[in-house]
């Protein structure tokens, strides 16, 4: 019988090998055929998306690329006003989410397997949160690059209004500050609108894809009072100085808001789990005691 369940083993990992290696080669072959990428003007890919990239090139061009347009350009939509439309585009971000649909449900299906579980309803909830979570990812990005935008907007403004100050137009202001401002989403944004201003865009057309790239309410209010003050000819550095000081109380305001936030944020994390452990620390003694007093 030993020998039997030896063989049975040996035989079973064979086969899984021989399975692994078939899956390993039909991705290779499928990959091989898919077109390359002009990925000239996008991004780079993470080094933990590289590790799945052949099956996401494998889903968006075997199967992303047959969904309908409307799905396809709602997609890229909030792929471009979280930023992540540089790294791919709305056929791959959806042959990520099945990429992770199958990833979840493997990970669900070897921990099942290891502790020895009998949960088969887990199979069927494991695709779905798998598909969900590429959208947690895509929102979490989003509001990291709101705050990101939001806190360098007052310094771009700053170097922007003293380049205007000093004489040159709102292209060479632009540049100044793409050269002289922090890292980050909104000097990306300035680029691209620098880009289309060289490019014979008109200013305001401009800066009106921006606002609708970014869709945020301080952007937008900036973008509006930067195209009024053109159409009614004010002075361009006393609209950009406004915007200025006023994105900058809008910063500090946000701060006092937030900071008044925390101590109703510390409730519960209190309540849950630092008074319990300061009562057990405390009437620990007092229960010891006690015992050791034959009180109870």
């Amino acid at each position: 019988m030993s020998i039997l369940s030896e063989l049975l083993h040996s035989t079973a990992a064979l086969a899984t090998g021989a399975w692994v290696f078939c899956l390993l080669l039909a991705i290779m072959l499928l990959n091989a055929r898919v077109p390359d990428d002009d990925r000239s003007y996008m991004d780079p890919i993470s080094g933990r998306m590289k590790l799945v990239w052949p099956l996401i090139r494998i889903f968006a061009y075997y199967v992303c690329t047959n969904l309908s347009n409307d799905y396809l350009e709602r997609t890229d939509k909030q792929l471009q006003r979280t930023g992540v439309g540089y790294v791919l585009n709305a056929e791959q971000f959806v042959a990520l989410r099945f990429v992770s649909s199958l990833l979840t449900l493997a990970f669900f299906w070897f921990l099942i397997t290891a502790l020895q579980w009998h949960a088969p309803v887990l199979y069927l909830f494991a695709p779905v949160i798998g598909f969900m979570l590429p959208l947690l990812w895509l929102s979490d990005t989003r509001k990291r690059r709101e705050k990101d935008v939001i806190m360098a907007m007052p310094s771009f403004l700053d170097f922007i209004t003293m380049a205007v100050e000093a004489g040159l137009n709102l292209t060479g202001a632009l540049g100044q500050a793409m050269d002289k401002g922090p890292t980050g989403p909104l000097r990306n944004e300035f680029a691209i609108v620098l880009r289309d201003l060289r490019s014979g865009v008109p200013r305001s057309d401009a800066l009106r894809r921006m606002a609708e790239r970014l869709d945020i309410n301080e952007v937008t209010s900036f973008v509006s009072a930067m195209i009024q003050a053109e159409r009614m000819g004010s002075s361009l550095a006393k609209v950009l100085r406004v915007q200025s000081e006023q994105r900058r109380n809008e910063r500090f305001s946000r701060a006092e808001k937030t900071a008044m936030e925390a101590p109703v944020k510390l409730v519960f994390p209190l309540i849950v789990f630092i008074f319990p452990v300061t009562f057990v620390v405390l009437g620990f003694p007092i229960v010891m005691k006690f015992m050791a007093e034959g009180m109870f």
